[in-house]
C-alpha cells in the first residue's frame, strides 16, 4: 500500500499529464464515477478538475487510504463496494503484494498464470464484498459525465450493469484478456453510436488523436503485442 501512495500520490506523479487527458472529458461542476478508485490518484485529478466524484472501492486497504486522503472532501463519496452486472456480492481475490490487481474476475487469475511478466503474481485470499451496478449508482447520485473503470479484467460486467449510455467513459484493456476488451466494445455499440482511443499503460496520451468505430478499435486491441500490458479505452458518444 505504501508503494502504491508513493506512486500515484509522489512527486513523481504525473498530474499535469494525466489533467490535460481527463479535461478533454470532465468539465467544473460535472459528476465523474471512479470504478476501482484503488488509492485515487483519478479522484485528484477528478477534483483539481473541479468535478464531484463518486469513488468505487472495495478492497479495505486501499479503501482505508481513500478514507485518509478524502473522507473530509464534501465533493467526494466514497462507496465500500465492487461494481458489476447485478447488485449483490461478489467474491474478490486479493493480492495482497500488489493490490492494483485484485480482482472479481476468476478468468483474469487463470488468464495471468504463466504468462509473460505476470510471473510471481500471487491471489492469496478470497473474500464477498458488496456489488453494486452503474444503473444504480445513477439512480442514487445523478447521470456522471464520465466514468473510469479499471477493476482487472471484470470491466465486461461493470458495462453489463448499465442500461443507458454516458458521455464518456475508460475502461482498462489487458493483452491477457483481451476477450474482455472486446466485449465491453459490444456492449457500449449496442447502447448507442460511440467513438474510440486508446492511451497504452500510464503515458496519459490518446494513440489515435481520433474516434475509431467499435470494429477499429477490435482490430486494434487483437494486434495489441503481448507486451503492450494494459491501457484505457476512452470511449464517446456521438450524435
Amino acid at each position: 500500500m505504501g508503494r502504491s501512495l508513493r506512486l500515484y500520490h509522489g512527486p513523481a506523479a504525473p498530474r499535469a499529464a494525466m489533467d490535460a487527458l481527463y479535461r478533454r472529458f470532465v468539465r467544473e461542476g460535472d459528476l465523474v464515477f471512479d470504478i476501482g478508485a484503488h488509492v485515487g490518484d483519478r479522484i485528484a485529478a477528478f477534483r483539481r478538475l473541479g468535478a464531484r466524484v463518486v469513488a468505487l472501492e472495495p478492497q479495505a486497504g486501499p479503501a482505508r487510504a481513500l478514507r485518509l486522503l478524502f473522507s473530509r472532501d464534501p465533493g467526494v463519496t466514497l462507496v465500500e463496494a465492487a461494481a458489476g452486472a447485478a447488485e449483490g456480492e461478489v467474491w474478490l481475490s486479493l493480492n495482497h503484494a500488489n493490490p492494483t490487481v485484485s480482482t472479481a474476475s476468476a478468468a483474469f487469475i487463470a488468464a495471468a498464470a504463466g504468462a509473460p511478466g505476470w510471473e510471481g503474481q500471487v491471489w492469496d485470499a478470497r473474500v464477498r464484498c458488496p456489488a453494486t451496478t452503474l444503473d444504480a449508482l445513477i439512480a442514487r447520485h445523478g447521470r456522471p459525465a464520465f466514468a473510469k473503470i479499471d477493476v482487472e479484467g471484470f470491466e465486461d460486467r461493470v458495462l453489463a450493469g448499465l442500461s443507458t449510455p454516458l458521455p464518456a467513459l475508460s475502461f482498462e484493456v489487458t493483452t491477457i484478456a483481451r476477450e474482455v476488451g472486446l466485449r465491453c466494445l459490444e456492449r457500449l455499440a449496442a447502447l448507442g453510436p460511440y467513438g474510440f482511443d486508446l492511451a497504452l499503460g500510464e503515458s496519459q496520451s490518446l494513440q489515435l488523436g481520433r474516434l475509431a468505430t467499435a470494429d477499429e478499435m477490435a482490430a486494434i486491441l487483437a494486434g495489441l503485442p503481448h507486451a503492450a500490458n494494459s491501457g484505457d479505452v476512452y470511449a464517446v458518444r456521438q450524435g
